[in-house]
């Protein structure tokens, strides 16, 4: 049988937008109500399994319903700019997974859904319409049933001409009676004054439709009633008129043409890589994960026992292959050198048994290139091998050179430069159960032509790093930083196995004081961690309101609570509960799991060539990333300890460096002002915003105020701000406008780099790093807006990410030269993390500052903060 579902495209995604939180992927792109969208999308197609599937969009906002009634839907407010950057993509979706998509000039979705149904139902097909709007219902009936979504985006209600009765007591055509007597709010639909939907289904129900009523009007009872129907007769029937939905479009597609083959599209997986939706990619193409490479050019890969030293020329390619990703702990399958004498393969074993090879290895003037420097360089420290003469890493350059290629593997890097690889079947490892050494032929093969591929890339890379002007930024930072990480990783960061346990056990206290209050609250014991008992407790027992349901019971999501604050004492406990488990599980446990049992301390990763901003990253685990705004968050801190007796913890953290940057960048002569006179910024933003002095700045102001300042970097809308700060997006607005009116040089600065990026392509920081906007001249306005607040942002979080890492090199050079036992140990975004002994602390707290805040010299001074204890936590 042909079934076609048809789905109110507008209708589901702004549901889907407003359903979920504003999710955003790595590029900063707002996905929530793409995700949302998708899910609703995913689940009816597993459902329904439709033959055919359209879904239908709105074409404008004005339609032939306004030639009747202009003021029709006329009390909506603007479209929030994060909803409307993300139809296109909605669009791009439904493209690259098969599903037909229409729209129709001067009609709505609900005319090209009710012509479709009307001419399938009478083609044979089963219908279902997909939908949040009630207004569907009207068309249910024979062959066609509507699925309204009710709070949430999946969970639905399905109606065919039963329930539609059941649900209203009136059947699906007089639907539009009911709309005609009680209105529309949300469409700006006047009906008749007085009359909601009780009173319009009882006068249905004596009289059948609007026609009935007025045939009828002397039988109406009720004096007021009567009378509100007599005064507004023709708006009555207008509104019906308008609630009526045209079942005889001119619509140009037929349900013939919207066939659905159900596959999954590699395009569509590529989209889905793009928007961050790992778990759909593992849900719809688990093996797309799974890669591997070969070089398929004939280079003769010689497996050799020893190495003399005529073999190991300068410069060489160097591959150090790990099978698993977590170098630090990652088993080395084999090495591989190339260069110009041959290329050679040598087993693990032997490798770091030859002593020519190692010597080879730590030799400063045999120059070496790698694809990943930092991860070879932490392998062999680990086992007991300097590496030294790196002369080009390889996915640095690449990185630098286009950093929206990030994590896209080596593959697709030599196949851009021109040499052909192939995926064999028979060369796989990687993670968990597939994990497999391929023999040692094979592997020879394979290591052999990657090293020889890396060092074909290199001269390829170099010259487009020069004609870029990058050249400076691979040789003078990002490598030499790579070394500085590499030193800081291995070092690590003793942690304290025996304050997370107590920790632990402070937070099970904690919990069971909170679990404790939950129940006397609640009237009775119950699993807290149970959405459905949970959901019973606040919806049925307490009477909360329910924001929304799921197919198993109530919603309890984060942001269901968020919503009910306020409303019951019981939903802050209930949070506080919640937000301390998270806290114990991935913290405390989590933390125990990676202490290192030989060394007492953490080894993390930083990642340096993945965010297209230039900023490090923390993995396995991510110590950038520890909760602070909860006090019992920050105690983790109290976890991380020296390493060494009568030692201290040091910090020293850049103060708002990205507003410090970008009164550089747009040299604003009143922010650069208000930094040279070591003013409070944020205060100084409620003094010009709110039109106050300094001593009339009250705390809320400056919440305010700071609000806009990081804001305005990351170009925020009304919108966002509206809800960041809980105001309306009108006062949002307004303090939008008066902060650039106040900084006219920052206005400025945002219109020059968006005209630079519309020129170039591009955007560069302060230190030539760039970051690529294909959307910046697109004719589509979301996408190119998207772009737009992208170029803004990216040269003031980029050149902060720059100073950073420049202060870093400059530190561990001047560490070495004056001969201190300090270590640097921990980037987390604008601070450092030393461990420093007692008798150096008064160097530190002048040279650290010092290096600092003169990395990179800006027009207004850098100013950095300093704070020393026995803790990461007492270092604040």
């Amino acid at each position: 049988m042909k079934k076609l579902v048809l789905i109110d495209g507008n209708n589901v995604v702004y549901r889907a937008f407003f359903a979920l939180p504003l999710l955003s992927n790595t590029q900063g792109m707002y996905t929530n109500a793409i995700y949302g969208f998708t899910m609703m999308l995913l689940k009816v197609i597993d459902e329904e399994k439709p033959t055919h599937l359209l879904v239908a969009f709105d074409a404008g906002k004005t339609t032939f319903r306004h030639q009747t009634y202009a003021s029709y839907k006329g009390g909506r407010q603007k479209t929030p700019p994060e909803l409307s950057q993300q139809f296109p993509f909605v669009y791009d979706l439904l493209d690259k997974m098969g599903i037909k998509r229409y729209e129709l000039d001067n009609y709505e979705a609900d005319d090209i859904v009710g012509t479709l149904s009307k001419q399938a139902a009478g083609q044979g097909y089963e219908v279902r319409i997909v939908t949040g709007d009630k207004d569907y219902l009207q068309l249910v009936g024979n062959h066609i049933h509507v699925s309204l979504i009710k709070k949430g985006i999946t969970d639905t209600v399905d109606y065919d001409h039963a329930g539609v009765m059941k649900r209203y007591g009136i059947g699906p055509e007089a639907v539009i009676d009911l709309k005609g007597l009680m209105g529309d709010a949300s469409d700006n639909i006047p009906g008749v004054p007085g009359v909601g939907e009780k009173t319009a289904i009882k006068l249905l129900s004596q009289f059948g439709s609007v026609e009935g009523v007025y045939k009828r009007i002397d039988e109406v009872s009720g004096k007021k009633l009567k009378e509100n129907l007599i005064n507004n007769q023709e708006q009555a029937k207008m509104s019906k008129s308008i609630a009526t939905i045209d079942r005889e479009a001119p619509v140009t597609v037929t349900p013939d043409a919207c066939t659905y083959a159900h596959k999954v599209t590699p395009e569509m997986i590529d989209l889905f890589k793009e928007f961050g939706f790992q778990s759909l990619i593992e849900r719809l193409a688990p093996d797309e994960a799974q890669s591997s490479f070969d070089f398929s050019e004939a280079i003769q890969v010689e497996p050799i026992d020893r190495f003399t030293r005529d073999q190991l020329g300068s410069p060489s390619a160097l591959i150090v292959e790990m099978l698993e990703e977590n170098y630090h702990y990652g088993t080395i399958i084999g090495f591989a050198v190339s260069n110009t004498q041959g290329t050679w393969f040598i087993k693990t074993d032997q490798a770091l048994k030859d002593d020519t090879f190692r010597a080879w290895l730590s030799d400063d003037s045999r120059k070496k290139v790698l694809l990943d420097s930092k991860q070879a360089e932490v392998a062999l420290k680990w086992r007991n091998i300097d590496l030294r003469g790196i002369d080009f890493d390889v996915s640095l350059a690449a990185y630098l050179i286009d950093p929206a290629e990030a994590g896209q593997g080596f593959t697709r890097l030599a196949r851009k430069h021109g040499m052909n690889y192939i995926e064999p079947d028979d060369l796989v490892y990687g993670k968990g159960a597939k994990q497999k050494i391929p023999e040692d032929d094979r592997l020879a093969r394979h290591l052999g032509n990657k090293a020889a591929a890396l060092l074909k890339l290199k001269p390829l890379l170099i010259e487009e790093l020069k004609k870029n002007k990058q050249d400076k930024l691979l040789f003078d930072l990002e490598m030499p930083l790579a070394r500085v990480l590499a030193k800081m990783e291995f070092t690590g960061v003793r942690t304290s196995a025996q304050t997370l346990e107590d920790m632990g056990k402070e937070l099970d206290q904690t919990l069971a004081v909170i679990e404790k209050d939950i129940y006397q609250m609640a009237g009775l014991k119950f699993n807290i961690n149970s959405p459905k008992q949970l959901g019973e407790i606040l919806f049925e027992k307490l009477g909360l309101p329910a924001i929304k349901k799921t197919k198993t019971g109530y919603s309890t999501a984060a942001d269901v609570l968020e919503k009910l604050r306020g409303r019951h004492e019981i939903i802050d406990r209930i949070l506080d509960f919640r937000q301390l488990v998270k806290l114990k599980s991935t913290y405390v446990e989590g933390l125990l799991k990676v202490i290192n049992p030989d060394t007492g301390k953490i080894h993390t990763r930083y990642n340096q060539a993945l965010t297209q901003t230039g900023r490090l990253s923390s993995t396995d685990p991510n110590l950038q990333n520890i909760p602070i705004r909860l006090e019992e968050g920050r105690k983790i801190r109290k976890a991380f300890l020296p390493a060494e007796k009568g030692w201290q913890m040091f910090s020293a953290d850049y103060s708002q460096i990205e507003l410090r940057v970008l009164a550089h960048i747009a040299d604003d002569d009143h922010l650069k002002q208000a930094f040279i006179d070591g003013l409070d910024i944020h205060t100084k933003t409620a003094m010009d915003v709110f039109g106050v002095d300094r001593e009339s700045v009250t705390p809320l102001m400056r919440r305010h105020a700071k609000a806009v300042n990081f804001g305005i970097i990351y170009g925020i809308s009304d919108y966002g701000l509206s809800q960041n700060i809980g105001i309306t997006r009108k006062q949002a607005g307004k303090f939008i406008e008066k902060y650039l009116e106040s900084y006219p040089g920052v206005q400025r600065y945002m219109k020059e780099i968006v005209e630079s990026a519309r020129r170039n392509g591009y955007v560069t920081t302060l230190l030539n790093r760039r970051r690529y906007l294909p959307d910046i001249r697109s004719r589509n306005f979301n996408r190119r807006s998207f772009a737009e607040r992208t170029a803004m942002n990216t040269p003031i979080q980029g050149s902060a990410a720059d100073i950073i890492k420049q202060a870093m090199i400059n530190m561990d050079q001047r560490l070495e030269a004056l001969h201190l036992q300090s270590r640097m140990l921990l980037q987390v975004h604008d601070e450092l993390i030393f461990e420093v002994p007692e008798e150096e602390l008064e160097t530190m707290k002048q040279v650290v500052p010092e290096i600092m805040e003169h990395a990179i010299e800006l027009t207004v001074p850098l100013k950095v903060e300093c704070a020393c204890g026995p803790t990461w936590y007492d270092a604040k």
